[in-house]
């Protein structure tokens, strides 16, 4: 499942990250990547032990976990420490697949789902697309500041090379409890049927009928 969520981070937000990354200090994102992409990535990001890690990660993250649809469609069980990238003129991030377990020994994690929150608008920039390969074909996203895109951490992805302007990221992952791709995407269908039979039925009993298969389909399916 490929989802947008839109407007994650409002505009006030946007303007405190913007702020806390205009003070921070960037360095080389390859120092960061695993073997495989070190050799396509070609980026920035903000220094692991910058000052302002935490009030940024109280902004962003605080933000995205508590945003209802991404709690629908991924059901986190563990959410990493996002990395804050920047792409200038001539940079790109090559074909890839994100590594299946990150983190420190003692602290890993599944990569069952990639989360890029957009820190800047798309006229800032020119170039700079990430473009996703899926079963229908690749799909290419440049959304707008405070929006986040959603996808399965299985699927190979790229950025397309900046030729104008700056791009800025937030990026996490996700260890969802459901691991089939499948059945998260079924499972939050099912939720958007829930959800609006709920507003406009709430008492029906196709309303509850609905409400109890997805409860019991995700006590089902929940690694738990």
């Amino acid at each position: 499942m490929l989802l947008i969520i839109p407007a994650v981070l409002d505009a006030a937000k946007l303007r405190q990250v913007r702020s806390l990354l205009d003070q921070g200090q960037f360095v080389d994102g390859r120092l960061s990547a695993g073997d495989t992409a070190r050799r396509v990535k070609h980026n920035e990001e903000l220094e692991p032990g910058s000052k302002h890690m935490q009030q940024l990660n109280a902004l962003v993250m605080g933000a995205l976990v508590q945003h209802p649809v991404y709690q629908a469609a991924a059901m986190p069980y563990r959410v990493a420490t996002p990395y804050y990238a920047r792409y200038t003129l001539g940079m790109s991030y090559g074909d890839h697949v994100d590594d299946p377990v990150m983190g420190p020994p003692g602290g890993q994690y599944r990569s069952d789902i990639s989360t890029s929150i957009f820190l800047n608008a798309p006229e800032q920039y020119q170039g700079g697309e990430l473009v996703i390969r899926t079963s229908y074909g690749e799909q290419t996203v440049k959304s707008a500041a405070g929006d986040a895109v959603i996808y399965p951490s299985s699927s190979q992805h790229h950025i397309n090379e900046i030729t104008a302007g700056e791009r800025l990221v937030a990026v996490t992952w996700t260890q969802s409890m459901l691991r089939d791709p499948q059945q998260r995407e079924l499972l939050y269908q099912l939720y958007q049927a829930r959800e609006a039979l709920r507003r406009s039925r709430p008492e029906d009993q196709t309303t509850h009928q609905v409400d109890q298969v997805y409860v019991n389909l995700a006590r089902m399916w929940s690694e738990l």
